[in-house]
């Protein structure tokens, strides 16, 4: 019965949070425009291939991320502070828990900021990156800060040094789990940086792996924590709704940072780690393609893909875009399905 209870809390948290965000984000997408926080194109001699499928997206507005944080950050705040001060039933819909949450929320406030900063940049044409905002290094520096954060408070505030093997079990790896956490953490932002360049992808495939780690912290009975992936569930899909092709605004750092940091979290907290290809596969072919490339055109001189990331190689071969995002969901959906049927045999074999 207490499975019960808690599925249909979260379903209604996840409600709540697609008919907050869907409601507000014309506001938002109208004070973008407003205040011209739109997107600025690469030229064409730094990204011929990008630019040229591209270019007529300039001017759409940017910075749509911030409706999925501030949603998630915002309910949590609402209903923690009419739990705290009000009778009335109200826990009922609070998920902050100091075990479950807290990490995550604070993962998600400080890594949306730093990625509107970044936001902010581009479309300012400030910083060093071509066309403006920080270049990749610089954005690496950051993940590595924000994650080494984390790795100290996992192993040093909570003695966490435990990796889960599927159908072995848990294995103590001692100090060796700051560098695993650096690793899942930079590696979930960067591929979801790199994943966000068409109408709907990076969104769609975030929220088939939020659904699987959704999923698994509910089995794993930390309805708290899924809760939270209910909420960013139903913020996502109220930006999916705006965002598909053609996009009527787009995620941005503040979103794509935010959301692939949070997702490595997740999988830490959860003890999925090894889970995470599957649950996020297409971030991972994403990142590939860009270390592969720039590995090749160093090594060799010549290029492996058309253009990278590699949604733009498929864009390159004439994929229409919407092909393109259609074609990764389905690709997601099922790699998602695949780990959790491993979760799921591990705990029975």
């Amino acid at each position: 019965m207490m499975e019960v209870g808690q599925a249909v809390r979260i379903i209604i948290l996840t409600t709540i949070s697609f008919l907050f965000a869907l409601i507000a984000t014309p506001f938002w997408i109208s004070s973008l425009k407003k205040n011209r926080f739109v997107k600025q194109i690469r030229s064409a001699s730094n990204a011929p291939v990008f630019n040229k499928f591209h270019e007529k997206k300039e001017g759409t507005p940017t910075g749509g991320g911030v409706i999925i944080w501030t949603t998630v950050l915002g309910l949590a705040a609402i209903f923690g502070i009419l739990d705290y001060f009000l009778d009335g039933g109200w826990g009922y819909l609070n998920f902050i828990n100091r075990a479950e949450t807290y990490l995550p929320l604070a993962f998600l406030a400080v890594a949306a900021v730093l990625g509107l900063w970044d936001d902010w940049l581009g479309v300012r044409k400030w910083g060093g990156a071509r066309g403006g905002g920080l270049k990749i290094r610089h954005k690496l520096m950051l993940y590595a800060c924000v994650a080494a954060a984390g790795a100290w408070w996992f192993y040093f505030r909570l003695d966490w040094d435990i990796l889960t093997v599927p159908f072995f079990g848990n294995v103590s790896i001692g100090v060796w789990y700051i560098p695993i956490f650096l690793f899942i953490i930079v590696a979930s932002a960067f591929s979801a940086n790199e994943a966000d360049g068409l109408d709907g992808l990076l969104g769609g495939v975030l929220l088939f792996a939020f659904a699987a780690l959704t999923t698994v912290a509910f089995v794993l009975q930390r309805f708290d924590l899924a809760a939270f992936g209910g909420v960013v569930i139903g913020a996502l899909l109220a930006f999916l709704w705006y965002n598909i092709y053609p996009a009527r605004f787009f995620m941005g750092d503040t979103g794509s940072m935010s959301l692939g940091i949070t997702l490595g979290v997740i999988s830490m907290l959860t003890n999925t780690t090894l889970l995470l290809p599957f649950f996020a596969v297409i971030l991972v072919i994403e990142s590939l393609s860009v270390l592969g490339q720039m590995v090749s055109k160093k090594l060799r001189g010549k290029k492996l893909f058309l253009s990278t990331p590699i949604h733009h190689h498929f864009e390159a071969l004439g994929w229409p875009e919407s092909q393109v995002t259609m074609r990764f969901w389905i690709i997601s959906a099922l790699s998602s399905s695949f780990g959790l049927v491993i979760f799921f045999l591990s705990r029975i074999l």
